[in-house]
């Protein structure tokens, strides 16, 4: 194979398995990587993109955020989008985020410097100073309206003091669970005779989405503000307009610093990374900003994150203790996770019973063995995992460690895939944990979007309504009510919402159907080329390798899948209930763009962004995402990326307004 072609299956590979963490750790609030290994994941699949922007996709984990969004939760555009830092574990990176700033900005500036909360985003909108309306992070544009949650939280003003504030404003801080509070709530947790949350960040997490703000406003909660935006602020710098915040009666960190150099920037870091141990609530980091607006401004952002700042990430904690036993977990698409049950230890301010082995080959890489003393990381301060083992306390006795053969849950004999790290159970239609897998993923947002929790699947599986994905469609109200959480508004509301997701787009129906390597990305390319699930199951693994992001793993899951009776009769049921399974026709609109790659950037008047780049699709063009000699002109909006705009101007790349766009494929 092609080092491309590599490249290319790297890539789909990277953005399914971010996808896949995204959503436990944002959705699901129960991540299974630690923030470091996340990190460089990203790191990895943003290098690749840039020495590949012909596989370039909007929908790429690289140009977004992660996602809190919850469907019981009204959704909510953000005025201004929230945007991820980038960030470091080094100082050396650091000082490279100055060299690069500096060769844009080459006037003397100074660094806002504050403690990185681990808790939860929120953005709260102020008008004629008064509390208006709260919003989560969700995905960057969008997130959850969380208003009557956030108003109980009585560090947060609903009027604001003074009269020099602006009449309208958002301002965004971090909600978190101090110390205290949480020791408090898990006592009462475990007097109670129910299960203690994991951490304080997970605990703020999962108090913010609950449905009762009675409930929430028990909850001893607490929020530190980190940033202002809107028009007619007081001043053109972060940290003074920061401390005007604290007079208008915002809880602002005092820990904040203005630091004149990088030098002293490295000098705050190193405080903290000894010092965060005496705070009363958690952190993990630092975060850098550019002080001056206008130098912000001059900076201005990547896809995904402003260039004018970065977080930087302490290093994650270890401690040693004594490997019990091993569990084994088996996921949706049948792979199997070893799980150390350790005696228990403290460990970034919680108390560590299981850490996660990885598989087969980690186990052996380190020879870990049942009774070693092991170390285990919080990297990023949220799962543990075993990361060595001291040898010198091994027991004279101790044996190697034997992997499983079978699966734990139905006995079938694993396998282990070429070029596959995990060992798999085959047994897709009988395994418990990978029916109720798909099931799960069946209904996410993503895919059918029906508004069901997991535990709520778990039980209907348990119950023996469903067997298999096909089995949502005989739901009837009347099986429904008498079960846990199922009244009968509830009940029907679930049927109403099962059959409206027989409205929901091909390309969704596809990503539903649990094909292995067939993510949100590769359904949309299947959709677009096959248009219909006829022509998809009837493609050979030629036809399939000649489609631009498909590989040759990818086509022979897709083959595989659609060769087996079981799941042909499956489509074929899902296909009699009325699911989409061909995708909408579109109007071709010409091809004066033919062959042509184009550009955009800026904010345009007449169409959206996502709309300019639906234009140039329609008319036979490619959107690319960065400039090189083989781009063909730009298309600028306002306000412009200067780096973009520096970069064209270099090799004379033609560029054009939006008017002279619209002109170009006939719309004026």
């Amino acid at each position: 194979m092609s080092e491309n072609s590599d490249s290319k299956e790297r890539i789909i590979q990277l953005r399914e398995l971010l996808n896949y963490h995204n959503y436990r750790y944002y959705v699901l609030s129960e991540p299974e990587i630690s923030d470091f290994e996340y990190d460089m994941l990203m790191k990895e699949l943003v290098v690749l993109e840039e020495l590949h922007p012909e596989l370039y996709d909007e929908n790429s984990p690289s140009q977004r955020v992660g996602n809190d969004i919850n469907k019981e939760f009204k959704q909510v555009t953000h005025k201004y989008p929230m945007l991820s830092l980038s960030n470091t574990y080094s100082l050396e990176e650091l000082r490279d985020f100055e060299i690069r700033n500096k060769k844009i900005v080459d006037e003397k500036y100074s660094y806002a410097c504050e403690l990185k909360y681990d808790g939860v985003s929120i953005s709260i909108s102020y008008k004629k100073g008064m509390f208006i309306r709260a919003v989560t992070r969700g995905d960057g544009e969008k997130g959850d309206d969380v208003t009557h949650n956030v108003k109980t939280i009585r560090s947060i003003p609903l009027k604001l003091h003074g009269n020099d504030f602006p009449p309208e404003f958002e301002i965004r801080g971090e909600i978190l669970l101090p110390h205290e509070g949480f020791k408090r709530m898990n006592d009462e947790r475990i007097d109670a005779g129910e299960v203690p949350f994991a951490n304080p960040r997970n605990a703020a997490s999962g108090t913010l989405k609950m449905q009762n703000s009675a409930l929430v406003a028990k909850r001893p909660l607490d929020c530190f503000f980190y940033g202002l935006s809107g028009e007619n602020l007081p001043f053109t710098s972060h940290y003074k307009n920061l401390n005007k915040c604290k007079e208008w009666g915002f809880k602002i960190s005092p820990h904040i610093r203005l630091c004149k150099s990088i030098d002293e920037v490295f000098g705050f870091i190193r405080y903290w990374e000894e010092e965060r141990i005496n705070l009363p609530f958690d952190i993990d980091g630092i975060v850098i900003k550019i002080d001056s607006y206008e130098h912000q401004k001059s900076l201005g952002f990547t896809a995904k994150s402003p260039r004018w700042a970065t977080a930087f990430k302490f290093k994650a904690e270890q401690a040693e203790t004594k490997l019990i036993s091993v569990d084994f977990q088996v996921g949706r698409t049948g792979a199997v996770t070893p799980v150390a049950n350790l005696t228990p230890v403290q460990l970034a301010g919680t108390t560590v019973k299981r850490a996660s082995l990885h598989n087969a080959d980690q186990i052996a890489l380190h020879d870990i063995r049942i009774n070693d003393s092991v170390f285990i990381e919080k990297g990023g301060e949220i799962i543990p995992k075993v990361v060595g083992v001291n040898k010198s306390k091994r027991p004279t006795d101790s044996q190697p460690f034997e992997y499983i053969d079978n699966c734990p849950e139905c006995g079938t004999r694993l396998v282990r895939y070429e070029g596959e790290a995990k060992h798999y159970c085959p047994n897709e239609s009988g395994c418990p944990p990978q029916i109720k897998g798909k099931l799960i993923h069946f209904v996410s947002r993503k895919a059918m979007d029906i508004g069901l929790a997991d535990a709520t699947v778990n039980q209907l599986y348990e119950q023996g309504l469903l067997k298999n994905i096909a089995d949502f469609y005989l739901l009837k109200k009347e099986q429904l009510i008498g079960l846990d959480r199922f009244a009968e508004k509830s009940a029907e509301n679930l049927v109403a919402s099962i059959e409206n997701s027989k409205k929901v787009p091909f390309q969704s129906v596809l990503y539903a159907l649990g094909i292995r390597y067939v993510g949100e990305t590769v359904a949309k390319v299947l959709a677009k080329e096959f248009r219909s699930i006829e022509k998809l199951r009837n493609a050979s693994v030629e036809q399939l390798t000649g489609v631009h992001e498909i590989g040759e793993r990818i086509a022979h899951s897709i083959v595989e899948f659609f060769s087996s009776d079981e799941n042909a009769a499956l489509v074929n049921r899902l296909t009699e209930f009325g699911l989409q399974m061909e995708a909408e026709q579109t109007i071709p609109q010409g091809d004066i763009l033919a062959g042509k790659s184009v550009i955009i950037s800026g904010v345009f008047k007449k169409y959206s962004r996502e709309e300019i780049k639906q234009l140039i699709e329609e008319n036979g063009g490619k959107n690319v995402s960065s400039i090189s000699s083989k781009t063909d002109f730009l298309v600028a909006g306002e306000n412009i990326g200067p780096s973009k705009l520096e970069k064209a101007n270099i090799i004379g790349l033609s560029i054009i307004s939006e008017d002279e766009f619209l002109n170009m494929i006939g719309l004026l």
